[in-house]
């Protein structure tokens, strides 16, 4: 099964650097994160975006095919999970939001000295086993 299991990483930077990240991904005040990133052909995502992008593409495409859609509605509404969802960035290697576990201890080993560090606040490891993660939340049924 664990051949079967692919990874991803995020980072939660710091505010500062955040900013940085999301607005310039080329601002040399973030060069040692983004070093390392690209001997790993990586790219960071910010979440806030991400969710951001999929509440306008499911309003331009009809939200009842987009069953996260009020979760993800709602999350990006609220200014508590604003800022949080601002700081945390997904880490895509070779264009894939999730990959080999070579490739996610490779960038791990060498993300993990930047940890705790003045740009990068905490680094987390997912893996693609449901039972490790949450599931979407379940859609309220309407009583007639």
């Amino acid at each position: 099964m664990t051949d079967d299991l692919k990874f991803q990483l995020r980072l939660t930077l710091s505010e500062e650097y955040a900013h940085a990240a999301r607005n310039d991904p080329e601002d040399p005040s973030i060069s040692r994160l983004t070093d390392i990133l690209n001997r790993h052909d990586a790219v960071m995502k910010c979440q806030f975006d991400a969710f951001a992008g999929y509440v306008s593409e499911a309003e331009a495409n009809g939200i009842e095919n987009f069953p996260l859609y009020e979760w993800t509605k709602k999350t990006i509404d609220d200014p508590a999970k604003k800022a949080k969802y601002t700081k945390s960035f997904a880490l895509y290697v070779g264009g894939k939001e999730v990959y080999e576990k070579d490739k996610a201890d490779a960038l791990e080993a060498e993300l993990k000295p930047l940890v705790g560090g003045p740009i990068v606040a905490k680094m987390f490891k997912y893996d693609t086993d449901p039972a490790h993660n949450p599931q979407p939340p379940r859609q309220r049924q309407n009583k007639s």
